[in-house]
């Protein structure tokens, strides 16, 4: 399993980790080196921007996952 793809499951995680009930859905590939992330919870939907730099860092660096920790909270808690 390459970085980007250890990345993206660690990103699933992280939403998991918040709350079960949303689905994400990552794009295989980045766009202009961002990733489009759509989270679902029942009929809402949320999109967020993640670098892909940021993506493939998240499981290794703390700084990132706490910031993509309160990313992904503030946007569930839209939803």
């Amino acid at each position: 399993m390459d970085d980007l793809e250890k990345g993206k499951k660690k990103f699933a995680e992280v939403v998991k980790g918040v709350d079960r009930t949303v689905q994400v859905v990552i794009p295989v590939m980045p766009s202009n080196s961002l990733f489009l992330i759509s989270l679902t919870k029942g009929q809402n939907r949320k999109f967020i921007t993640v670098s892909e730099d940021d993506i493939i860092d998240l499981p290794h660096e703390a700084g990132i996952l706490a910031r993509i920790i309160k990313v992904v909270k503030d946007a569930v808690a839209v939803l």
